[in-house]
């Protein structure tokens, strides 16, 4: 399935009525992070590509315009840009723009400025320098000098026609510029990233100060939105829905249940890879609770045999995909047979970094890996996506539960992956190696939460490795399974930082993994960030 089939299928919110900030995607692995701290100003906004065509910008109600970062050189013949016509919708609605990093240097391209290489990359922090005597808006409220994160080669070394400079470092002399006339604010460095700490002070003057953005985005608008357009689209149809127990289908569930009622069959598909006693807990919760109309297939025989002997993660994702979608087929033909009904549509949690992560969405921005339900959806499929939260982070969707009174527990569980432990499990996935690993991690899990460290952590899990060490246990030599445990502290899913567990609590972890999970003989802690290693390991 291609990326236009999916989008074609894919129903969200439909935002033109609503005034937005617009983001154009020029490639950068950090410009869902610009939506995503435009977003903490309660101000909505949409990622769009570098290449969006004029007439459909203009469909919708723009307040400004940012130009994200991106990885290709505005001087070389392959360089995306924006279209011209943009340019013009820009000029006839006067609407303000931030080019930040390669946003700048197409402000440059544009308007007779120069980029060139420069003598040294910059990557890390660095110290920009006000101009001595320049009250620019963009710094509104700002010190003379402050900590900035740098992530270029290029600089620009003269100022588009009618820019001033704002700012500069050591290494560059124009790391701001601005146009009064045209409202036009260039950056180098990057606001948007939590290594700058007064990054969101600079969003802030521009969305709000600047182009006076309404600060009305919230939850609670965006599930009554929801609901009420999810009615006119299924009508009186029916909608099947896939379940994991997780607080992104969750919510989902939640939402469609309060949009159509029991026309809303959710479906978990118990694929031998979920944690322990997890079908049994999920149906529980979401039955009594939740008051979802939910029924659980145990397919974990049909998943497991077809897992056999599959090593390679993709391979594993796109088996566990496409039998997914196979299944909810199957199951959307049962209930027609059963009730005489038809359900024409499919639901799922699908959120905004799966669909970052999975495929170029909305810009060229590179693929990282596959997610189960967005990359591996078979041409065959019959169903139409809804996908109510597709541009939602996380912490959002959190927002959303409580804002619709899900219980706390269940919205601030960590997020489980759709392929489960399959690829948690480096290597072969086997009936005995799953049984393993759902052990230790319930082990884990459960100490995380007795020891106070769950809701600090923003996603915890075991993996078990492909590889066994040599062990004593009662005088006598045992060579088992390693696992590793991975804690992370994040809010957006795109970047993390490896949570800083006290020896304590790691060690009654490694003393009852190893004690009470016959076939571990040694626990590691996995002490890496995201990037360059990603959250899973797999």
């Amino acid at each position: 399935m291609t990326e236009s089939d999916i989008l074609e299928q894919s129903s969200g919110l439909s935002n033109y009525a609503r005034p937005q900030i617009a983001i154009l995607d020029f490639g950068s692995q950090y410009s869902h992070l610009i939506a995503r701290r435009v977003r903490e100003l309660n101000v909505y906004c949409e990622l769009y590509s570098c290449k969006v065509a004029a007439e459909e910008l203009g469909k919708h109600e723009l307040v400004a315009v940012i130009l994200s970062g991106g990885p290709s050189s505005v001087y070389d013949e392959d360089a995306p840009h924006v279209a011209e016509g943009v340019w013009k919708l820009i000029e006839e609605r006067n609407l303000p723009v931030l080019g930040i990093c390669y946003g700048m240097q197409e402000l440059a391209h544009v308007f007779g400025g120069e980029v060139q290489k420069g003598l040294k990359h910059e990557y890390g922090k660095s110290i920009v320098k006000r101009v001595a005597g320049c009250e620019s808006k963009i710094f509104d409220g700002m010190p003379e000098e402050f900590q900035m994160w740098m992530s270029h080669g290029d600089k620009l070394t003269k100022t588009p026609v009618g820019f001033a400079p704002v700012a500069g470092t050591d290494n560059a002399e124009f790391v701001t510029i601005e146009n009064l006339e045209k409202r036009m604010w260039g950056l180098q460095f990057h606001p948007e990233v939590t290594h700058s700490p007064l990054g969101k002070s600079i969003l802030e003057n521009f969305c709000v100060k600047i182009a006076g953005a309404k600060q009305d985005w919230v939850m609670a608008d965006y599930a009554k939105e929801f609901v009420r357009e999810v009615r006119q689209q299924v009508g009186e149809g029916h909608v099947i829905g896939a379940v994991s127990g997780g607080v992104d289908s969750t919510v989902a569930a939640v939402l469609m249940t309060q949009a159509i009622g029991d026309r809303f069959h959710a479906v978990m598909v118990d694929n031998g890879c979920l944690r322990k006693d997890e079908a049994k807990n999920c149906l529980g919760r979401m039955r009594d609770e939740c008051h979802v109309n939910l029924r659980v297939v145990d397919a974990s025989d049909r998943f497991l045999d077809k897992l056999a002997g599959v090593t390679e993660p993709e391979k594993k994702r796109k088996i566990i995909g496409t039998t997914f979608i196979e299944i909810f087929q199957e199951e959307s033909a049962k209930i027609e047979e059963e009730m005489g009904v038809k359900c024409e549509y499919l639901l799922q949690g699908t959120l905004y970094p799966d669909v970052i992560e999975s495929i170029s969405y909305k810009g060229p921005s590179a693929t990282i890996k596959t997610h189960h339900n967005v990359g591996g959806l078979p041409a065959s499929m019959s169903l139409k996506l809804i996908e109510p939260m597709r541009e939602l982070f996380k912490d959002e969707v959190r927002e959303l539960g409580m804002a619709m009174g899900i219980d706390e527990k269940s919205v601030w569980r960590h997020p489980f992956p759709g392929p489960g432990l399959a690829i948690r499990i480096l290597g072969e996935v086997t009936r005995e190696r799953v049984k393993i690993l759902q052990e230790a991690d319930a082990i884990v899990i459960e100490e995380l939460y007795r020891s106070g460290h769950y809701r600090k952590i923003g996603q915890a899990f075991v993996v078990l490795l492909p590889c066994k060490t040599v062990g004593v246990m009662g005088d006598s030599r045992t060579y088992e399974n390693v696992a590793s445990v991975r804690c992370v502290e994040t809010t957006d899913y795109m970047t993390a930082d490896f949570y800083h567990l006290p020896y304590d609590v790691m060690g009654t972890m490694s003393s009852r993994v190893i004690n009470e999970v016959r076939g571990i003989n040694r626990l590691c802690y996995d002490i890496s960030s995201k990037p360059p290693a990603t959250i899973e390991w797999e």
